[in-house]
């Protein structure tokens, strides 16, 4: 570790027990960012359940119970800023949906994925929000880290489902059509490579 940062490092820790715990906490924070992994996903949902668990007999209040509920909320926050579009106005939501299906639907395209999105993006989307984004927010919701903020996001969450299920088809055709017209204007603009010639 670098001498430059010995005073962050003091105001983070002061003992070796507080560095392996602040180091279990950043490895949580950067794997709670993957949603794939299934394994995970269990495992996640039943730290939540012993941190939150209100109808268990606990005779832990003290700082282990209250360090368990901060790690594990400090990881459902960094997965709803992962997808803090969803549970924004409808307007941000189409916006960064719109560029992610274009990242996802340009690396198709260059054969970079397997798999074309738009055959499922529609149907995805409402299992994202049925399945992750909802529930994350109920989650948020119920562990009060946002106060009264945390009704928006749910609102704004179940809007947004609403609303994708009215427009989501419509819209991944705009998304296609986007892509084609801005993919013939890149190759209709972008000149020729030049060739030397070798006498």
């Amino acid at each position: 570790m670098e001498d430059r940062y010995a005073e962050l490092r003091a105001c983070i820790y002061q003992t070796e027990e507080d560095l392996l715990r602040f180091r279990q906490l950043v490895v949580n924070t950067v794997m709670a960012t993957d949603i794939v992994d299934r394994e995970l996903q269990a495992l996640r949902k039943a730290r939540w359940e012993t941190a939150f668990d209100s109808t268990a007999e606990t005779l832990d209040d003290g700082v282990e119970s209250k360090d368990r509920k901060a790690t594990i909320v400090i990881e459902h926050l960094i997965q709803a800023s992962d997808v803090a579009h969803t549970m924004q106005h409808w307007y941000i939501y189409k916006k960064w949906n719109e560029r992610f299906f274009m990242e996802c639907y340009r690396a198709f395209k260059d054969g970079r994925a397997d798999s074309d999105p738009s055959t499922n993006w529609y149907k995805s989307e409402i299992g994202f929000f049925d399945y992750y984004v909802i529930p994350l927010a109920r989650k948020l919701q119920s562990c009060g880290v946002f106060g009264v903020s945390s009704n928006e996001y749910l609102n704004y969450a179940t809007a947004n489902r609403e609303e994708w299920v009215r427009e989501g088809e419509v819209l991944v055709e705009q998304f296609l059509a986007t892509f084609k017209e801005k993919s013939a204007q890149l190759k209709a603009s972008t000149y020729p490579p030049i060739v030397e010639l070798h006498e």
